[in-house]
């Protein structure tokens, strides 16, 4: 069955039983257009019937050719389903494949020796950010707890000294302050 835009002109072909009694809604590649299309029916034209010349056209058989049998006016192609081949080969998670592909070598001892450790208590120590950050605050508060209690005689023997370590302990003073004031407010 030949379908024709209405908008656009084109005309497509579309099978016959692609389009039920009932009709259905086709759209234009072309242009986008929607319209319910209904299956398109022959008009028959009565003529007067001459017996004599039907008398005739049956005992005349019609030779029709090979080529012309063979020949499809209207050919829809019919798309072949890709086939998809699976990957042959190892697993890209298998030992074979790291060793090829990433040069990782993967020792099966160690796995084995991991499992026997598994019954033993093994204790590691991990040392993290804020493991230092603590070791790092624990080291200031020393120096300053040491710096306090040492400042007279660091002053008497070097007196240039006095200014700053006053500095010092007035900036400490200070952020003591605001550090109190921040969590007295809420």
């Amino acid at each position: 069955m030949i379908l024709e835009c209405k908008s656009c002109q084109k005309k497509f072909v579309v099978p016959d039983s692609a389009i039920p009694a009932a009709g259905r809604l086709v759209q234009c590649s072309s242009c986008g257009n929607k319209w319910t299309q209904f299956p398109i029916t022959k008009k028959v034209i009565k003529e007067p019937v001459n017996l004599s010349a039907k008398k005739e056209a049956i005992e005349k058989p019609v030779k029709v050719s090979p080529k012309i049998q063979k020949e499809k006016i209207f050919s829809i192609p019919i798309k072949k389903k890709k086939i998809v081949k699976k990957r042959s080969g190892p697993s890209i998670y298998s030992k074979e494949y790291l060793e090829k592909k990433h040069g990782i070598n993967i020792d099966e001892n160690y796995n084995n020796t991991s499992k026997d450790k598994s019954n033993k208590k093994v204790s590691q120590s991990y040392f993290g950010f804020y493991s230092y950050l603590i070791v790092f605050l624990f080291i200031i508060t020393s120096m300053v707890g040491i710096l306090n209690l040492t400042k007279e005689i660091i002053i008497f023997y070097l007196p240039i000294t006095e200014i700053y370590i006053e500095y010092l302990f007035e900036n400490l003073n200070n952020f003591g302050i605001l550090f109190r004031d921040t969590f007295n407010l809420y």
